[in-house]
């Protein structure tokens, strides 16, 4: 079996090349692409023509515009990224009979309340991102009766800049932090994700599993308060030397760092669809976050 990886320099899309290893034989295109292949998503045509020359039986779209502020000032780049050119390839997908895996955010709600949100509740996006992701799903779903759309939400991954590493960085230089408390998800690692993608996948090609939206992110919750002092405590327990601990961490609103595009306050998503049509488990944010820190901490023990 054949699968086409779009993204695969990201960080989902490089613990992808990892999962779905063991399917079949995984194409891999970065932006730069391969040969003939083009794997840039601002050439919609040109992906959709690279779809339909490899054929495979699945493709999985991991790339993605995700500067979520700058996406305010360039909202026809992210809408080309993140909806045409996924649409196009949905299309070129749905012609082969294959499946389409594409990533979506909880950003394509407006964060309102305290419930976790369901795959069927209305979405309200409260920026260009949002709208632009929201415009993708739509597309991927009108194009390819065979999708999977996983929606998550406060993606880390040891590769590559995240929150954790920013927080120790600071950490180490500041004797007092401030951090948001008024916004609550659960931090989810790309790794996790990727896993989850290769499970759902298996059980869609073998026809055991529906095509639709699902709701992918770890157990439990916090804010973005709590997670940085998790960070902090995980890394002094592996002898990280810190200017300032978990208890210099204060709780500050979203009002105290303005940005262009606004944020939405509740994140949580509600994942028990995903988990009874697959049969899946999903661990504590907890244990993966203590496994990142581990991994990228020179201090730690082997």
């Amino acid at each position: 079996m054949k699968i086409l990886l779009f993204g695969c320099t990201g960080q989902v899309g490089w613990e992808l090349q990892r999962s779905l290893a063991p399917l079949g034989d995984v194409v891999a295109l970065g932006t730069s692409g391969q040969g003939a292949l083009c794997g840039d998503f601002l050439d919609a045509e040109g992906v959709a023509r690279t779809v339909r020359e490899l054929r495979p039986q699945a493709v999985v779209n991991a790339a993605a515009y995700t500067a979520v502020d700058k996406a305010e000032s360039e909202p026809d780049r992210a809408q080309r990224i993140n909806a045409l050119t996924p649409g196009a390839a949905a299309a070129a997908a749905a012609e082969l009979g294959a499946w389409f895996v594409h990533y979506s955010t909880d950003y394509v709600f407006d964060g309102s309340g305290t419930r976790p949100w369901k795959e069927d509740d209305a979405p309200d996006p409260l920026n260009v991102y949002g709208r632009t992701k929201l415009a993708g799903e739509r597309q991927v779903a009108a194009a390819n009766p065979r999708h999977l759309v996983l929606r998550t939400s406060w993606v880390y991954a040891a590769r590559g800049a995240n929150f954790a590493k920013t927080m120790l960085r600071l950490a180490r230089e500041r004797e007092q932090l401030k951090v948001v408390d008024d916004q609550f998800g659960a931090p989810t690692g790309a790794d996790l994700l990727a896993d989850v993608t290769a499970h759902a996948l298996r059980s869609a090609l073998a026809g055991r599993g529906q095509a639709g939206t699902y709701h992918v992110a770890a157990a439990g919750e916090t804010n973005w308060h709590g997670y940085a002092r998790f960070v902090l405590q995980a890394a002094q327990r592996h002898g990280d030397i810190l200017k300032a601990g978990p208890e210099q961490v204060l709780p500050v609103p979203s009002s105290a760092y303005p940005t262009p595009a606004r944020r939405p306050h509740n994140s949580r998503l509600d994942t028990s669809r995903l988990r009874d049509a697959f049969g899946l488990a999903l661990p504590p944010w907890e244990q993966g976050v203590a496994r990142m820190i581990q991994e990228i901490l020179p201090t730690a023990a082997p």
